[in-house]
C-alpha cells in the first residue's frame, strides 16, 4: 500500500498545477515514503491542458466527464487513492510543507482518525484580506454550522484535511454532497461515528484566498445543504457500509 496520497481537486487549474506540482513532488520525495499525487479535474473541458500538466509532473490524472463540484472531485480522488494516509488540498497547494508534515505526524504516529486545518488557532497564519461583507457571511455560516451541525469545530471550511485510509473509505463511501458544504457533511458523519478529530494550525505560503465561494451566490445552497445533512442522517443515508474502524 502507498504510504501517503495527496488529492488535488482542480477546475480549470492547469496554470496553477504547472506551478504547484513540481514543488509538491520535490517535497514528497524528501519524506522517504511511497507517495502518490492524484489530480481530479472537475469537468474543465480545457482541451486536455490539465491532463498534460498532470502527466508531465508524474502524477495520476482523473478526469470527471462533467462538473460536479469540489466535493464530488475530492470524493473521486479519495476513492481512487491507495495511501495509508490521505490528504486533500487545493490545486495551488497554498499551505506550507510544515503544515502538511504536521498532519502526517498526527495521523500516522499519534493515532488520530482525522486532522483538519483550523485558521482560528493562534499558531495559524492566514494572510488573506477578506472583505467585511464576506467576514459577516462567513461568520453567520460558521455560527450555524457550529451551533446545529458540528459543535466544537470552529473552522470546517479550511482547505487542508487528512484521513487515515479506513476512515476515508468509510466517510467518502457514504457522503453525498458535491457542493462546498461537503466538508461540513464529512465532519458531521465523523462526529456521529465518534472519530478522533485533531484541529491543527495552518500556515499559508503566500497571500491567498483559497475559496472560490461567492457568498451571495452560494450561501442559500449551503444553508439548504445543512438541512440535507440532517435529513440524510435521520433517514439512514449515512449508515455504515463497512465494519467499524475506530
Amino acid at each position: 500500500m502507498t504510504d501517503l496520497s495527496v488529492i488535488l481537486p482542480s477546475y480549470k487549474g492547469a496554470s496553477q498545477l504547472k506551478q504547484s506540482l513540481p514543488a509538491l513532488q520535490q517535497w514528497l520525495g524528501t519524506l522517504g515514503k511511497i507517495t502518490e499525487v492524484i489530480v481530479v479535474d472537475d469537468g474543465s473541458a480545457d482541451n486536455g491542458a490539465t491532463e498534460q500538466v498532470v502527466k508531465e509532473a508524474g502524477c495520476t490524472f482523473i478526469g470527471l466527464p462533467q462538473n460536479l463540484g469540489k466535493g464530488g472531485a475530492v470524493r473521486a480522488g479519495m476513492r481512487a487513492a491507495s495511501g495509508k494516509i490521505r490528504l486533500f488540498t487545493d490545486a495551488d497547494v497554498p499551505f506550507d510543507e510544515k503544515s502538511m508534515a504536521l498532519f502526517i505526524e498526527y495521523l500516522e504516529n499519534k493515532e488520530f482518525h482525522i486532522a483538519i486545518g483550523d485558521r482560528t488557532l493562534e499558531a495559524s497564519k492566514y494572510f488573506t484580506e477578506i472583505s467585511g461583507a464576506r467576514k459577516l457571511g462567513s461568520g453567520i455560516f460558521t455560527f450555524l454550522v457550529g451551533r446545529f451541525v458540528t459543535t466544537g469545530l470552529h473552522d470546517t471550511q479550511c482547505g487542508l484535511k487528512g484521513f487515515r485510509a479506513e476512515i476515508a473509505d468509510d466517510l467518502f463511501g457514504v457522503s453525498k454532497l458535491n457542493s462546498f458544504a461537503f466538508d461540513v457533511e464529512l465532519l458531521y458523519i465523523a462526529l456521529k461515528r465518534n472519530y478522533d478529530i485533531k484541529r491543527l494550525p495552518v500556515v499559508f505560503k503566500s497571500s491567498h484566498d483559497e475559496s472560490s465561494v461567492s457568498l451571495l451566490k452560494h450561501a442559500p445552497g449551503m444553508m439548504l445543504d445543512l438541512f440535507r445533512i440532517k435529513w440524510n442522517h435521520i433517514t439512514g443515508k449515512y449508515n455504515r457500509r463497512t465494519s467499524s474502524h475506530q
